[in-house]
């Protein structure tokens, strides 16, 4: 039977469309898979161009394989048990035929980076991580939808309480009892955002979608207004119309931002001192593999014969090798004449291509390297290095030669290292560059031994339009956007010795509230700003590992002020240890070391002692201190607070404090996770509103205030370094 879709939905997807601001869709339900097919026929009727791409991700297994003739099978055996009927799969299959579809394990989406998709599917609520979230969300391009496909539920309450894949990870054998904080979270979230809507598998919008009641359609003249930046970039297109070859290079970039990093690449490349580093740093979806692609072309236009492109995999160089393409036709190249390419023959690589041969002057080619291949690149003139934040940091450096370098990384730290690179590797070559600057002046000539630096930022979004509300839901729910937010320390500083350590009470940290989330993310800015290897899932992590614990460095509080308190230090630990000597024997004997518990395995194995796993003791995972007052001495009071809190005196009282167990968790501090807060009538889903728990503990808790667990000894893990060894010694 036919049923009218709430005209809300096409209103947002129209919206969305007219604005280049993404749409979400969570839809609850084991019927959610055919509503994929009307959404995105309301998509394909919104956009004015071709038939939408989708990307379709999923754990290990499809509804229906992806491969056409398994397919057909399987159709037929659904049609034979009276599973299925050509009134409810015509549509999907209509839809699969018709759609270009990439389908792709979550095991596999790093290698979508760099691609543009205008739908993205989630489906296996169960397996998703903040790190897939990450990656794949921002793959889709304005006006597109996002649609998260969630088996049935009788309320989103449940999903609270879900186990995840990830969480087998997290338990250790004395520590079983994971709670979903990330979860419950992450469900909040989505209320608050306002391009997202959760409906269930009829598109039956739920209560909790309350800010789409006064949704209005937006003006036509909106999609056609001409911003400052739009006017800003055809002006420099009239510029440079008549300069060769840079005016039709620079005629291919959709944003002022993309237009000037291609003339800062194409300025070096005519340099050609061979000797220049051009770093690119950018959030996701800014548009810099195709103004690396555009340079290429350019750079092979000035004449340059080899050049090597490396990434973590040929594939995420389908956009890059896409404006190599773009800018060679905008330079009246003709492929097979001028130039032609080569696939990949790796069944893994699906085809990507990595090289392209030019013979229009004389030999040149552009070829793709693992990024491995260091040796490789001896005889280059150009080498670009595109996701370069995705790279080890050491394969970075290593790659650097007497030749050119383009370079562009993704700043927001989801791909692994971004924060390593522009922290260390941007910064050595910048002070590289000022230190040979300066002898050279002081000699009163010129020294080409050193790397020059040319850096540059791309702020405006290229796949949407800026402050797309679906990208700042994103860097919230993540703390993605921490690092370019650590807040300016505005009070009185302390000496170290007046300073407090605090123990964080997690229930509350993740409860979505208006002050904790204030205080996570500056927890978060702290932790990106002072550590190099950040991941969005050391959030989750920090939010559900049942064995882990947060503690932070304040200065004296001032009762009587009502601003939040500056952090000064973060402290996370992870207790270990107490594994059954029966246990440790076993995993001992066969060399085996069980997930979590490094300190007990590692030397348990060393010195094959079976007796050292099952003493209990707590691992320093991390200490973030605040960038303003590094080596002020703020780290070394966050470790001694809690070598004195663990061995019982947190004060240097000398007494432990009478505040037991069953106290603790009256009085809110235990990490015991109470049932959310919902408000659920009869019909269940379809009236249920979530709201942010109000009865939740104290955030903070002094250290005086709790029993510590019973431990036997206290230690960390790191890579040795002279700073490193300095501080702990």
């Amino acid at each position: 039977m036919k049923k009218k879709v709430d005209g809300r939905i096409r209103t947002l997807v129209e919206n969305g469309v007219k604005t280049r601001e993404r749409t979400m869709f969570f839809i609850v339900g084991d019927k959610g898979r055919d509503q994929v097919v009307n959404l995105h026929y309301m998509l394909s009727k919104a956009v004015v161009k071709a038939r939408p791409s989708v990307l379709w991700c999923y754990k290990t297994d499809l509804y229906m394989s992806s491969n056409r003739k398994k397919r057909a099978k399987q159709i037929k055996k659904l049609q034979q048990r009276g599973l299925l009927t050509s009134e409810t799969e015509d549509p999907f299959a209509l839809f699969v035929a018709s759609t270009n579809i990439r389908y792709c394990y979550y095991a596999d989406t790093h290698k979508v980076l760099g691609n543009t998709y205008g739908m993205l599917v989630l489906q296996d609520f169960e397996a998703m991580t903040p790190n897939l979230l990450a990656r794949t969300i921002e793959t889709v391009e304005g006006g597109g939808i996002i649609v998260f496909l969630i088996s049935s539920l009788d309320s989103l309450s449940k999903l609270y309480t879900m186990s995840m894949d990830v969480h087998a990870r997290f338990r250790t054998e004395s520590h079983q009892d994971v709670i979903a904080r990330f979860n419950e979270r992450f469900i909040l979230s989505l209320a608050s955002c306002k391009r997202c809507i959760l409906m269930d598998d009829e598109l039956n919008i739920l209560p909790t979608s309350t800010h789409v009641k006064a949704i209005k359609a937006v003006d036509d003249s909106v999609a056609t207004e001409e911003s400052e930046e739009a006017k800003e970039l055809r002006e420099l297109n009239e510029s440079l119309a008549d300069t060769q070859p840079i005016g039709p290079l620079v005629n291919l970039c959709r944003t002022i931002d993309q237009g000037k990093a291609v003339v800062t690449f194409l300025d070096a490349a005519s340099e050609k001192t061979l000797r220049s580093t051009v770093a690119l740093t950018a959030s996701r979806g800014r548009g810099k593999s195709a103004a690396l692609g555009v340079a290429i072309a350019g750079a092979l236009a000035m004449g340059y014969a080899n050049i090597f492109v490396t990434s973590p995999s040929p594939e995420n160089l389908t956009t890059l090798f896409e404006f190599i393409f773009k800018g060679l036709d905008a330079l009246d190249y003709k492929e097979h004449i001028d130039y032609d390419l080569v696939e990949s023959t790796n069944p893994a690589f699906a085809k990507a291509i990595v090289r392209v041969n030019v013979f229009r002057n004389h030999r040149q080619t552009v070829q793709y390297i693992s990024p491995e291949s260091a040796e490789r690149v001896q005889h280059a003139e150009l080498l670009v290095i595109d996701e370069a934040a995705a790279i080890p940091l050491p394969v970075v450096k290593a790659l650097l030669g007497p030749y050119l370098v383009f370079l562009c990384s993704t700043v927001n730290g989801y791909e692994g290292t971004g924060r390593s690179l522009s922290l260390k590797l941007i910064s050595q070559l910048r002070e590289q560059g000022v230190k040979q600057g300066n002898q050279a002046h002081a000699q009163g000539k010129m020294i080409t031994g050193g790397r020059l630096l040319k850096e540059v930022q791309l702020q405006e979004p290229i796949r949407y339009a800026p402050g797309d509300p679906i990208e700042s839901w994103l860097h919230n729910v993540l703390c993605l956007n921490a690092a370019d937010h650590v807040p300016r320390l505005i009070h009185r500083l302390p000496h170290p010795s007046e300073c407090e350590l605090y123990h964080v009470n997690r229930d509350a940290l993740f409860s979505h509230h208006q002050a904790s989330e204030q205080f996570l993310q500056r927890m978060m800015a702290l932790y990106v700003a002072s550590h190099y290897k950040n991941t969005p899932n050391d959030l989750q992590l920090m939010s559900d590992a049942p064995a882990h614990r947060l503690f932070v460095l304040l200065p004296p509080v001032d009762e009587a002020s009502n601003s939040m308190p500056d952090i000064l230090a973060v402290v996370q630990v992870a207790l270990e240890g107490a594994i059954s000597k029966q246990s440790a024997k076993a995993n001992l004997a066969r060399g085996h070391a069980p997930q979590g518990d490094m300190i007990p395995w590692t030397v348990g194995q060393q010195f094959q002692d079976a007796e050292l796993p099952t003493l209990s003791g707590v691992r320093i995972v991390r200490i973030a201190v605040h960038p303003e007052v590094t080596r002020g001495g703020y780290g070394t009071r966050a470790v001694s607070q809690l070598i004195r809190y663990y061995q019982g005196s947190p004060r240097g009282v000398g007494e432990l404090s009478d505040l037991s167990e069953k106290d603790a968790e009256e009085s809110g501090y235990g990490e015991e996770h109470k049932a959310p807060q919902v408000e659920q009538g009869e019909d269940g889903l379809l009236e249920e509103r979530l709201k942010p728990r109000a009865d939740m503990p104290p955030l903070l808790a002094s250290l005086g205030e709790l029993r510590p667990e019973r431990l036997h000894w206290l230690g960390t893990s790191f890579g040795l370094t002279k700073e490193l060894l300095a501080f702990w010694g």
